[in-house]
């Protein structure tokens, strides 16, 4: 049992609300399944999860039940570019899926990780630890939560957007503008429902992209990308949107992925978070993957 005395930052809120954002739970769904179930007293009685707290208020909260995870392990080989008892930071192969899900039953970055034994917190039976995901077809880094406290910290770092994911993107086309903006709310298409679209009505998706090589006679340009949202096939569809759709990519390439047989070229290069438990800011990078280095290599300035 944990417990917090109501300041004036709290005063005011829903008791599910500050269950929450207090890290005591995983998302406020869950905190409100927690007083439900009569785990969660206010001086020392039960509330409703609406009630308002007030200066002074004790908060005692119980433990959530974790139901273990039934996925067997499968022995997948993994990049680890960092490890402690909080976090763990996979540098993913282009090919692997993150979590197991329709199509996907097995296989997958979760498999390989209940293989080698590494402890998840957080997230439901299907994806344990799994705070973000990255693509089937794109590389790069994401981190992988080992506890629930180190979930419920990335997970608000990811709602805040205090966490900083780079990408690199070789699209087709010339960007002759250096920097750019792509604010364009996304959704799922109603008419594929296995692709996202540039939606008036969708979610808030901010994408920020630098020009770092121009390759005119290639009629390709390289670009970085941080993302301020992270929606599903974010740079994706803005790329696509722009007229600059990422070369390889299979759902939104417009019949470009057979240009260089290289698969998809998008790569998470850069991830910024701040740690869980010491509050230190840390940054890991991850180079290009092989495949990304050799298309490069064949193109011309």
């Amino acid at each position: 049992m944990k417990s917090f005395a109501v300041s004036e930052n709290e005063v005011g809120k829903r008791l599910d609300e500050a269950v929450f954002s207090l890290g005591y739970t995983l998302s406020r769904s869950k905190a409100s399944a927690l007083i439900k179930a009569g785990k969660v007293f206010v001086n020392g009685k039960h509330e409703k999860a609406h009630y308002l707290l007030e200066l002074g208020d004790e908060v005692e909260v119980g433990e959530e039940e974790i139901r273990p995870t039934t996925l067997l392990g499968e022995d997948i080989p993994l990049d680890v570019i960092y490890e402690d008892d909080d976090i763990l930071v996979i540098n993913k192969q282009a090919g692997l899926v993150v979590h197991p899900g329709n199509g996907n039953p097995t296989g997958t970055l979760v498999h390989a990780l209940i293989h080698r034994g590494t402890s998840l917190g957080g997230g439901d039976e299907g994806r344990p630890g799994i705070v973000h995901r990255i693509d089937k077809d794109t590389s790069g880094l994401l981190c992988v939560a080992k506890n629930d406290v180190a979930f419920a910290s990335l997970a608000k770092q990811l709602s805040d957007h205090s966490m900083s994911r780079r990408y690199y993107a070789l699209v087709l086309g010339v960007i002759y503008e250096d920097d750019g903006k792509i604010d364009a709310p996304l959704a799922r298409s109603k008419k594929e429902p296995m692709k996202y679209c540039v939606d008036l009505k969708g979610k808030e998706s901010v994408t920020f992209f630098h020009v770092e090589k121009r390759f005119k006679s290639d009629d390709v340009t390289l670009v970085s990308c941080r993302l301020l949202t992270g929606r599903t096939h974010q740079i994706r569809v803005h790329m696509e949107y722009i007229g600059h759709p990422v070369l390889g990519d299979p759902l939104y390439g417009k019949g470009n992925r057979k240009i260089y047989n290289a698969g998809q070229l998008l790569h998470a290069y850069e991830l910024t978070l701040t740690h869980p438990r010491t509050g230190e800011k840390m940054t890991f990078s991850a180079p290009l993957p092989k495949h990304f280095l050799e298309v490069l290599d064949h193109l011309h300035e």
